[in-house]
This record gives structure tokens, C-alpha cells and sequence, in this order.
């Protein structure tokens, strides 16, 4: 075939090419909401998938920790696979039964004589604020009026038609048999992804190094996922242990205190704590509310209570939990919420910290790395008091008394290694105030 031709069959297959993806395109976005629907119902398919590889995630560490303990009692390695995910197993399911004994019939016994006397005790709550306020010679109307729309509006909900209740509680129904079917289907995924674990590691492996030429970048990976791991491992794991046993001791002290509701608010605070920062003003607010309803007496002395539960949990049990597994400060970790709530909503308040901290991680790697390659000092507060670095690598700082000298970090005669020895107390001599030459590459 002749190149002239060549070039023509070359030049319309691109023209044929590009009308196709406009075409595509051009359906793509009259169709947009169809794309939507079918998009949806397949997430709505794999969420069993999702869940089961979540439950696996969580349950891991014990699988693991199970395996290793058989192995070193000689146990051979797929029957210590198989017990370990049995172990794992056994472990969810206890939780699960004591979740449906302990919390799932008080809070059944709790809810309903509570809605049912809402309405009588805002009006309760009601007398007794108008009546200290016009004791004390204070308008109110605007309180009167506003108890009133909410005693209204709980009532009107209260008695609200019964065949639109009738299929609201259907369509709940119907959405609830379908959570435990995704729940059980999960269970049997999470089965799966446990005693497979190795195959899919290896898979995914594999297909890194045959994607990826460098190996060094596939190395790189590699060790970046594995310190990711960390992040997510130590807050989500930390964080479920640190909450259970907050909700824990907040039975317990409420059983002691003989407070109303006691099991919804404990389990209210515990699930709430799982939010970092705002996860008690989450819990403490609306059980708050509702024993100011009921006592308020008891309201304060609860309030008092989960100050002191926040500051010991804040303090003490947070710290030796989860330690520094995030690695942020408390800036960062006010900016990741307020950032991934707005992005993700209510799975960004619990999940926004450790996928900010990973980000801030690689962040932190990538900067470094060129930090090093330039033979720069890698640690922040050696950047505090710099005005500028010159062509030659000396460093000019904002004191005029402060020593002039190269910006050297490799060797151990470097003179930041022999300053830093000095200041540690290594007992060697100062070293001169005039500017060092660098050493020889």
C-alpha cells in the first residue's frame, strides 16, 4: 500500500474514532440519569462486597494474632488458617449476640414510652421556664409560642394518617430486610477474604510489578501501603476499642447515678465518641436535652460527668490507645474533619482524619525525598529562624548573631551533626564562628 494511502486510512480511522467518543459522549449526557440509576444499583449489588472486606479489615488483627499463636505451637499453616478465621468469626458473632441481648431490648423498652410522653414533658418543661421567668418579670410569649409549635409538631407526627404511617414503616421494613441480607452476605465474604488473604496480597502484588518497569517505584508502593496501613489500622481499631469502653464506664457511672435512659445514652455517647472532637458535643447534647426534659438536676450533674468521662478519655485512655497513629496535630485533625465533612458528610467525620492523614503522609514523604536529593535538613524547626539559603548552600538566619555556615547534613563532621552533638552534651568543642567551606562531593 502506497504511504499516501497509509496516511489517509490513518487520518479516518482517528476522524471515525473521534466521532464515536462524541457520539458516546453526547448519549452519555442525555442519559445521565439513567447512567445514575444503573451505576447505583450496581454499588447497591457490591455493597455486600464492601461490607464483608470492612468487616475482614476490622477483624484482621485477630485472625492474624490467632494464626501466629497456632504456628508457633506447631500447628500446620492452612489448618491455623482456618481456625484463626473461625476464631475471627466467633469473635463478631459474640459481639453480635451480646449487642442484640444487652442494648437492642432496653433500647426497644426505652424508645417507645419516651415518644409517647415527649409531648408532656416539653409542656411540663414549659411551665416551669415561664413560670421562673415571669417571676422574675421576663416577656414570655416567644417561649410560650415556640413550646407550643414543638409540642404541636410531636403531636401531629404522633398521630399522623395510618396508612401513609402503614407503608413508611413498610418501605423501612423492606430497607431493613435488606441491610441483614447484605449483613449476612458480607459475613460470608468476610469468611472468604480471611482465609484468602495471601492469594489477593499476592495477586496485587503482581500486578504492580508487571504494571509498574521500575522496580524501586513498585518497593516505593509498596512501603507507602504498608505505612497507610498503619494509619487506617491503629485510628479505626483504636478508635472502636477506645469507644466501647467509653460507652462502658458511662453505663456504669449512670447505673451508679441512677440517671433516666441510662442504656440509650450510653450507647448514644459510646457510637458518637467514635467521631473525633465533636463526638461528644455529638452524644453529650441530645442525651443532655432530654434529661433536662426529665430532671434537670440530673441534666447538670450529667453534663459534669462527661467533662470529666471527655478529659479522662482525651488524656488518658485516647493516648494509650491509639498513641500518635495519625501523626497530626490538632489543627490538622480540626481541618481533616471540617474538610471531609463537607466532601463525604457523615463517613467523612468518621474516616476524614486517618485518609487525611495519608495524604498528609506521602505529602510528607515526597517532600523530604527532594528535601534529601538537595542535601537539605528534613526536620521543620530547622526552617524556623532561615532568611534565605544561598547559591553555595550557606545559610542566612534572621539573628545577626547566629553563625553563618553551609548547609551541610551528610557526614558526621558535618558542622550541624558537631552543634547538634554540642547541644546534646557531647562534650566536643564549640565550633568556629567563621563560615566552613563544604565538604568535598
Amino acid at each position: 500500500m502506497q504511504p499516501r494511502n497509509k496516511r489517509i486510512l490513518y487520518y479516518g480511522g482517528v476522524i471515525l474514532v473521534g466521532i464515536v467518543i462524541v457520539f458516546l459522549v453526547i448519549q452519555a449526557m442525555l442519559h445521565i440519569g439513567d447512567i445514575g440509576k444503573a451505576l447505583g444499583g450496581v454499588a447497591d449489588s457490591l455493597r455486600a462486597i464492601v461490607v464483608g472486606c470492612v468487616m475482614a479489615y476490622l477483624l484482621y488483627p485477630l485472625a492474624r494474632f490467632a494464626e501466629q499463636f497456632l504456628l508457633y505451637h506447631n500447628v500446620k499453616k492452612k489448618p491455623a488458617r482456618t481456625l484463626s478465621t473461625l476464631f475471627a468469626l466467633l469473635i463478631l458473632l459474640i459481639l453480635l449476640v451480646a449487642f442484640a441481648y444487652f442494648i437492642i431490648p432496653q433500647l426497644v423498652v426505652s424508645l417507645p414510652p419516651l415518644v409517647q410522653s415527649l409531648p408532656g414533658m416539653i409542656e411540663s418543661f414549659s411551665d416551669q421556664l415561664t413560670g421562673f421567668l415571669a417571676d422574675h418579670g421576663v416577656s414570655t410569649d416567644f417561649i410560650t409560642d415556640l413550646f407550643q409549635r414543638i409540642e404541636n409538631f410531636f403531636r401531629s407526627w404522633l398521630q399522623d394518617d395510618p396508612l401513609a404511617t402503614l407503608a413508611e414503616l413498610l418501605g423501612r421494613v423492606r430497607n431493613a430486610a435488606q441491610s441483614v441480607l447484605n449483613f449476612i452476605i458480607g459475613i460470608i465474604v468476610m469468611v472468604y477474604v480471611l482465609l484468602g488473604r495471601d492469594q489477593f496480597v499476592g495477586q496485587g502484588k503482581k500486578i504492580l510489578y508487571a504494571m509498574i518497569k521500575r522496580r524501586a517505584t513498585c518497593d516505593a508502593i509498596l512501603r507507602h501501603l504498608r505505612n497507610i496501613n498503619k494509619i487506617f489500622s491503629g485510628f479505626v481499631s483504636g478508635k472502636l476499642m477506645d469507644s466501647l469502653i467509653i460507652g462502658i464506664i458511662c453505663g456504669v457511672v449512670l447505673s451508679i447515678l441512677r440517671m433516666p435512659y441510662t442504656p440509650l445514652i450510653s450507647v448514644i455517647v459510646g457510637v458518637t465518641n467514635i467521631i473525633p472532637v465533636f463526638g461528644p458535643f455529638f452524644g453529650a447534647i441530645p442525651s443532655a436535652l432530654l434529661l433536662l426534659l426529665t430532671d434537670p438536676g440530673k441534666c447538670l450533674i450529667f453534663l459534669v460527668f462527661i467533662v470529666i468521662l471527655q478529659q479522662v478519655d482525651g488524656n488518658i485512655i485516647g493516648p494509650k490507645i491509639l498513641g500518635d497513629s495519625t501523626g497530626l496535630s490538632a489543627f490538622w485533625v480540626l481541618f481533616a474533619l471540617l474538610l471531609f465533612n463537607h466532601i463525604m458528610g457523615f463517613w467523612g467525620m468518621l474516616l476524614g482524619v486517618p485518609l487525611f492523614a495519608s495524604f498528609y503522609y506521602l505529602f510528607r514523604e515526597f517532600i523530604n525525598s527532594r528535601l534529601k536529593k538537595k542535601d537539605l535538613p528534613v526536620a521543620s524547626e530547622e526552617y524556623v529562624d532561615i532568611v534565605g539559603i544561598g547559591p553555595a548552600g550557606v545559610v542566612t538566619y534572621a539573628d545577626p548573631q547566629r553563625i553563618q555556615f553551609p548547609a551541610l547534613i551528610k557526614g558526621e563532621n558535618s558542622l550541624l551533626s558537631r552543634l547538634r552533638r554540642k547541644k546534646a552534651g557531647a562534650g566536643e568543642a564549640p565550633p568556629s564562628e567563621e563560615p566552613t567551606d563544604p565538604p568535598a562531593e
